[in-house]
């Protein structure tokens, strides 16, 4: 409930968002108050509490204050506090840790397993399959590609916009794009993922619920997570991009089959002889 708060937030009216941010910076008080105390304390008139509990989807503040208590009991506490510059490590690996923690509990809670089960059947599938992403999704399209290619699988992972659009060009209705953007806005992505489309290929977005990337996606992984500009904390939609990658990597793996294990099985004896051996301690 407080990770769906802070993703609405922007779109509430003023009063309504005054309601909002009382609440995510006092959960606690406010599932203890009546709607007068909470009224006062957000500065705010008492329908405008029971407008905002209704807009969270809630029938009124009794309903509110439930949703909250069981979101609350259900997860990881969400932890509404930025990373300032007085903050000792200690305190930063905190909250870097349970903002990590209460994201990927939300994005959990946000899948689809449907779209989930066609994401890995069309992945599984594919002659061949391409990543694009810009800026940190390109960095997560590059690990999508490691991850993949080891399944003995034709991967590329293109960061480029006029590279994306050039290779999108090419491909084929047997052909998978998977597009991540957190936004979905990039014109860039959205451009490539149109020629694509036109190329009769596939195409696969991790990105955010109702953007114009999962509208023109055949099937969309969707997580909001909520971010916060200022800080200088690492982006928690790339890291449950990162997770969404791994969900559809081991997916596809028991997907296709032994043959798969036996590749990576290969790979691993390579690779063995590329380290130093672990010493023994002596006795």
């Amino acid at each position: 409930m407080l990770d769906e708060i802070a993703t609405r937030l922007p779109k509430l009216s003023a009063a309504e968002a005054r309601v909002g941010e009382l609440v995510l910076s006092r959960p606690e008080s406010v599932q203890s108050a009546p709607v007068a105390e909470i009224a006062r304390l957000a500065g705010v008139s008492q329908p405008t509490v029971i407008r905002f509990c209704r807009s969270l989807g809630a029938s009124g503040l009794s309903d509110f204050k439930l949703k909250l208590a069981r979101s609350s009991a259900s997860g990881v506490p969400y932890v509404h506090a930025a990373v300032r510059a007085d903050d000792a490590p200690a305190d930063i690996a905190a909250k870097v840790f349970d903002n990590t923690m209460s994201a990927l509990t939300h994005c959990r809670s946000q899948i689809d397993p449907a779209a989930l089960e066609a994401a890995v059947a069309r992945l599984a599938e594919a002659r061949r399959i391409e990543f694009y992403g810009m800026g940190n999704s390109g960095i997560i399209a590059a690990d999508a590609q490691h991850k993949f290619f080891r399944f003995g699988m034709a991967t590329v992972a293109y960061a480029d916009p006029h590279i994306q659009t050039m290779a999108a060009s090419v491909l084929t209705p047997d052909d998978v794009l998977v597009a991540i953007s957190n936004s979905g806005r990039s014109l860039e992505i959205l451009d490539a993922v149109r020629v694509a489309r036109d190329s009769g290929a596939g195409v696969i977005a991790l990105t955010r619920r109702a953007s114009p990337l999962a509208e023109l996606a055949d099937v969309a992984l969707t997580i909001d997570v909520p971010e916060d500009a200022d800080s200088v904390s690492p982006m928690l939609s790339r890291l449950m991009h990162l997770v969404l990658i791994d969900i559809l990597a081991v997916g596809v793996a028991l997907r296709r089959g032994p043959g798969v294990i036996d590749l990576l099985e290969k790979t691993k004896r390579n690779l063995s002889g590329r380290r130093l051996r672990e010493r023994k301690s002596e006795s």
